[in-house]
């Protein structure tokens, strides 16, 4: 009898050895198998930013070879039409002309590359008005601002704004105007356009395609949410500002670097 206690007792205590092995043994197994799709999911996750970036990369890329020539066929457009002035419009154009064929390749310029630009782009513009149009003008522009010579802006982003302003804007009435206002100070960018504009103008620009499009799409691309984007019309007054960031998105692409 006390054998078969002392038989009956060992083979318990061996099956609770073999038991708490086999539950340590499949524990390890199902450890081992959750790290394994860990480290699947790592590189699924990895594998599918690298595919979103290069997606994002390819639409800009297809933006930008459909806004390039756009831009350059409203320029020519301008200069043709007040041939009186071709001198200084070809000045200002190969200007121009130089910042789209060679730095709009570039994935960012710096804000004063930009503003060149802009203020070339603006005196194109400016043939094809009356000299005593209300024509206004500001810039505050902190050129010390650490921004200001950083490669941290998207070439072409004042386009839209400025060449919809004097696309649009009622040149006939008598309390026309188009202001423009540039601005870089403590690391931020803003760019504020407003028009006198008609009825129909308005209507036409909330429908105007390509370029206020394109504009939205590459400004959420690149700086997501380090930019705002306001645009409004009252009382056949068309009024768009833009604000971006450059300190913050600099700062965010210098971390993930």
């Amino acid at each position: 009898m006390d054998g078969n206690y002392y038989m009956i007792h060992d083979y318990m205590i061996f099956g609770g050895v073999f038991a708490i092995f086999a539950l340590i043994t499949v524990s390890i197994y199902l450890y081992s198998q959750n790290q394994s799709f860990k480290k699947k999911n790592i590189k699924l996750s990895e594998t599918n930013k690298l595919i979103e970036q290069r997606l994002n990369e390819v639409q800009l890329e297809h933006i930008g070879t459909k806004l390039n020539p756009h831009l350059f066929k409203n320029i020519l457009n301008s200069v043709q039409s007040h041939a009186y002035q071709t001198y200084m419009s070809l000045d200002k154009l190969a200007n121009v002309l130089d910042y789209i064929l060679y730095e709009s390749n570039n994935k960012f310029v710096s804000p004063k590359e930009e503003f060149s630009f802009a203020l070339s782009l603006i005196e194109i513009n400016k043939i094809k008005i009356n000299p005593l149009f209300d024509f206004r003008i500001k810039s505050k522009i902190d050129k010390l601002d650490p921004m200001y010579e950083e490669k941290v802006f998207a070439p072409l982003i004042s386009v839209d704004l400025i060449e919809n302003a004097f696309k649009h804007t009622d040149f006939l009435s008598q309390d026309s105007f188009i202001s423009i206002y540039l601005e870089l100070e403590n690391r931020i960018f803003t760019i504020k356009v407003s028009n006198k504009a008609s009825l129909k103008n308005v209507l036409e620009k909330e429908h105007s395609g390509f370029g206020s499009q394109s504009l939205d799409q590459r400004l959420k691309m690149i700086y997501h949410n380090f930019y705002n984007l306001n645009k409004s019309s009252k009382n056949g007054i068309f009024t768009a500002e833009l604000k971006i960031n450059l300190g913050e998105f600099s700062d965010k692409v210098r971390y993930t670097r």
